[in-house]
């Protein structure tokens, strides 16, 4: 029986750094203060070749997507365009949203079809330029994706990727990263005041950390009451895991005691 557990242990020891070990390829390193290249070129729904830096000329979101995405793009960006109706702030004039593809193989076509489904959503009247939808060679997605510290991986025609918004002052320079909040029944959810802060902030050239991994993994973010709430289903999980690898290490160290004791009778 204690070897039969000791052979358990080693497994989910073996699986999680197994799962850690995967994960670094994916996910977001922040690199606050970092400013992005601006000389890279990319193509927009027109079809029309754009320099980086003729884009971002004020507080800038870039969320990086694909348009054939069969997961979180799409609701995220439709999230987006449900923040812009309700923020006070204006797109075009307070900010720019940049939407990147970061499939190489996509077109200006696939990015003019995702911008109207998207637009429709909002219910002002927002300059065109005001969200642009991009895609791009190999290299200069790649390039920007490093600077940003956003890691993402190919997985055949589908990417295995994470979601957030990534903010840029007028100059390129990273001052916040918000990550939409998900719960299973409501889907992905952003606080109105959390995006305006983010872009007041990015304005005035502040940069503000992720908000706390801990909080992230605690906490889900529940749309229709607008607030956080506590995730007991992960938590539990958390706990009776470790519960389990105490009483594993409990029971394999016992015996070395007892028969210490033993010995000295």
């Amino acid at each position: 029986m204690k070897n039969l557990l000791k052979y358990v242990l080693v497994l989910i020891l073996f699986y999680s750094i197994t799962s850690l070990k995967a994960e670094e390829d994916i996910g977001i390193e922040e690199k606050l203060d970092s400013t992005i290249p601006l000389d890279l070129v990319f193509t927009d729904s027109d079809g029309e070749k754009v320099l980086l830096k003729d884009l971002v000329n004020k507080p800038t979101i870039i969320d990086f997507v694909y348009y054939h995405c069969p997961g979180i793009c799409t609701p995220i960006m439709e999230e987006v365009a449900n923040v812009v109706n309700k923020s006070d702030l204006l797109p075009g004039e307070d900010y720019t949203i940049l939407s990147i593809s970061m499939d190489e193989n996509e077109t200006a076509v696939m990015a003019e079809k995702k911008k109207r489904s998207i637009i429709e959503i909002i219910e002002r009247d927002v300059p065109d330029s005001s969200w642009r939808f991009l895609t791009g060679d190999k290299n200069n997605i790649k390039h920007l994706a490093d600077s940003l510290g956003y890691k993402f991986k190919r997985v055949g025609e589908e990417f295995i990727h994470s979601g957030a918004l990534i903010f840029v002052d007028e100059k390129g320079k990273i001052c916040r990263y918000l990550v939409p909040g998900y719960s299973e029944r409501k889907g992905f959810g952003i606080l109105p005041f959390d995006f305006k802060m983010a872009v007041l902030e990015t304005a005035q050239g502040k940069s503000t950390p992720l908000i706390a991994k801990v909080m992230q993994f605690c906490f889900t973010f529940d749309p229709k009451g607008k607030s956080y709430v506590f995730n007991f289903t992960k938590i539990s999980g958390a706990v009776i895991l470790l519960l389990a690898a105490v009483f594993v290490i409990y029971i394999s160290v016992k015996p070395k005691k007892e028969k210490s004791k033993t010995k000295v009778l």
